[in-house]
């Protein structure tokens, strides 16, 4: 199986923790997509694919770091919060835990599913406590591809957390995946819009009941 977890290097988890406390976006053609409830979206055109890398910074309110962090990991709580999950849920699988996640597509378009490794780590930045959170695609045969389905065999996402020096959290997120087929750009741009603001939403009122179900 490859790539596992033990693909993340060190190199990746202080990249992702140093751009949340200073932007990367110079020297490449990254562009403002929106700008929505405290959340800047920015997108790079991938020359090989074609498709638009991502790039999320902002502030969510009333939702520590720490929780915040805890219900991005917990995926059976995301199954009952995350409209747009059709199934998901982890493996063990040559003594790594392996991620199956399916998500629903709008009628006439086939789902796609992920399948991935995933890492969280905790980082001191002067001081201060990140959460960084890694994930990519992964081939394991214990998960062949389902009929009607199309399989996202690029997928790669970096998530770091800290406080933002009150009761809520700072965040930084990339985003890149290769949905496979073809997908109309309106599904594309909103989903860029409006999907990612929408699930940081979804997510902080997730952290608010959380524990209490």
């Amino acid at each position: 199986m490859e790539p596992g977890a033990g693909a993340f290097l060190e190199e990746q988890f202080r990249e992702a923790c140093a751009e949340l406390q200073r932007p990367a976006l110079s020297g490449a053609a990254w562009e403002l997509l929106v700008q929505t409830q405290g959340i800047s979206v920015y997108r790079l055109l991938d020359q090989q694919t074609g498709l638009y890398a991502y790039k999320v910074f902002g502030v969510l309110e009333d939702c520590l770091p720490d929780l915040l962090a805890d219900v991005y990991m917990d995926l059976a709580y995301r199954k009952q919060w995350d409209q747009y999950v059709k199934e998901l849920y982890e493996k063990e699988c040559n003594g790594e835990t392996v991620v199956y996640w399916q998500v629903k597509y709008p009628f006439p378009m086939s789902n796609r599913d992920y399948v991935y490794v995933r890492q969280r780590r905790e980082l001191d930045f002067e001081g201060r406590k990140v959460h960084v959170i890694l994930a990519q695609s992964t081939s394991e045969p214990q998960f062949p591809e389902k009929s009607g389905v199309i399989r996202v065999k690029q997928y790669k996402q970096s998530l770091a957390i800290q406080s933002d020096g009150e009761r809520g959290s700072k965040v930084f997120m990339y985003y890149f995946d290769n949905p496979g087929g073809q997908i109309p750009s309106w599904v594309v741009n909103w989903a860029a819009k409006n999907g990612v603001p929408n699930f940081l939403k979804d997510m902080v009122k997730a952290c608010q009941n959380y524990r209490r179900t």
